[in-house]
């Protein structure tokens, strides 16, 4: 472990950030800076792809307060993390209904009852009337559309 030298007032943002007593400055900075202690993975052009497992952690989805705002918030730290390549979700669909798009007015027109909400921060739409375990499946889809294998992928589903 090495030891730094700070100011008082860097000092004092840090400690501003506390989430549990007892939490270390180490851990605090971690997630802050989004780091989790691993190399960042390269993908297939050599560049540094982000893991939503940086962004994604469990404390801050238990904050939301229905399955539906954590399904939400998920799906927003998958936009993040993977913004060029979340168009493909749009491919994922269910035996008669279109499950994400690019407007409200697309899943409003796929079926009955969809309760369309945003992905917040993004540009894309999903449907969110649908029961727990189709949410948790739909979640499973989108991380292997993003190219996690199926462990991650069931990770992920498991943080709904």
């Amino acid at each position: 472990m090495k030891r730094i030298d700070i100011d008082d007032d860097l000092y004092a943002y840090i400690a501003s950030h506390t989430r549990q007593i007892g939490e270390s400055a180490s851990d605090i900075l971690r997630r802050l800076l989004a780091v989790d202690g691993t190399e960042a993975a390269v993908d297939e052009k050599g560049e540094h792809a982000e893991s939503v497992f940086n962004r994604l952690n469990e404390q801050d989805v238990r904050i939301q307060k229905s399955v539906v705002a954590r399904f939400l918030y998920i799906l927003s730290m998958l936009y993040r993390c993977h913004s060029s390549e979340f168009s493909q979700v749009l491919d994922i669909r269910g035996r008669d209904r279109q499950y994400f798009a690019r407007s409200e007015e697309a899943l409003l027109t796929s079926g009955n009852s969809t309760n369309p909400k945003q992905i917040p921060d993004s540009p894309f739409w999903v449907i969110t009337n649908t029961n727990t375990t189709k949410k948790k499946s739909m979640l499973t889809q989108v991380a292997e559309k993003l190219g996690y294998d199926s462990a991650d992928a069931e990770k992920i589903r498991d943080f709904l």
